[in-house]
């Protein structure tokens, strides 16, 4: 599963876009390109990491302990270039840790973070595999990423009429998929904010020139502060949904018994392949706000 390219945006505040890049450059090398709504800095393997302006975020600033109301240099979202995990993984990582120690925050569970696939492999089967395997576990995902109310205009859960839509009329071409999809809007599909695009699972971004799937639902860090343990949770499970969509046979959207969450959401992360000591934090950042026991299905504790 970590074969497929990834990108990831991730939304703060707390420093500037400069000065982000100015870490970034320390991080990664390379130089410091542009300023303003768009500062990039151009890493010596030629790779853009851009901190662009994000009108989404709340901008805020920490003086003497205080968060305070801050301008709108404030609005703070990092894009990454074209990357892999095994190779990229522990440099994203890096360039977490370093942006939070030099005061980038974000502000409760406003602040997102985006995750696109690379969509090349994607056939008409995987494509509807992975609307049903979202579909199906929308409200676990929900409570274990803790997407909150404020939040749910840019991500909503999987809209269950388009779900019926495509499993009642089983698509067959990509043409098919895009235009149930696209099906009951007023506006022009190539609208780039198109409403479309506010879910969970984003398919608008596959169906432009960019041909990638995009997950919109995590946040940018816990309790206000990034977390590169978190971060990379986020990754490896998009990387597993991903695989799960391309290579199994078919997929249900029917919702599994959660009467025990833990256990449930630990199940299933076992069976899309955080197997191993490798993913042991990851497994514990993804089922930490679930109820119950994860060992024991019908010993559900706390």
């Amino acid at each position: 599963m970590f074969n497929h390219r990834f990108g990831i945006e991730i939304e703060f505040t707390g420093i500037t876009r400069q000065r982000a890049a100015g870490v970034a450059v320390e991080v990664l090398g390379g130089r410091l390109s542009g300023s303003g709504r768009s500062c990039t800095v151009i890493a010596p393997d030629g790779r853009e990491w851009s901190f662009v302006y994000d009108g989404s975020v709340t901008p805020l600033k920490k003086v003497r302990g205080s968060v305070v109301n801050a301008g709108d240099d404030y609005k703070v979202e990092l894009v990454s270039p074209i990357l892999t995990y095994r190779e990229d993984i522990d440099t994203l990582q890096e360039l977490v840790r370093r942006l939070r120690k030099a005061g980038a925050f974000t502000k409760g569970s406003v602040c997102g973070c985006h995750i696109h696939l690379d969509g090349a492999a994607h056939t008409p089967k995987s494509v509807r595999n992975f609307i049903n395997i979202v579909a199906s576990k929308n409200d676990l995902f929900y409570k274990a990423l803790q997407i909150e109310p404020d939040r749910m205009r840019f991500c909503k859960k999987m809209d269950g009429y388009l779900v019926d839509k495509m499993n009642s009329r089983r698509p067959r071409t990509l043409e098919q998929i895009k235009s149930i999809w696209y099906e009951g809007y007023d506006e022009s599909d190539n609208n780039r904010y198109h409403q479309s695009r506010y879910y969970f699972l984003n398919l608008h971004s596959f169906f432009t020139r960019h041909r990638t799937i995009e997950l919109r639902g995590f946040n940018a860090g816990i309790d206000g502060k990034l977390h590169a343990g978190v971060i990379r949770s986020y990754v490896v499970l998009a990387l597993a949904l991903n695989h799960q969509a391309l290579t199994q046979r078919s997929a249900s959207s029917k919702k599994p018994q959660t009467e025990n969450e833990k256990f449930a959401m630990r199940v299933y992360l076992n069976r899309i392949g955080f197997i191993g000591d490798e993913f042991k934090n990851c497994r514990e950042h993804l089922c930490c706000h679930l109820s119950g026991n994860s060992a024991w299905r019908y010993r559900v504790g706390s």
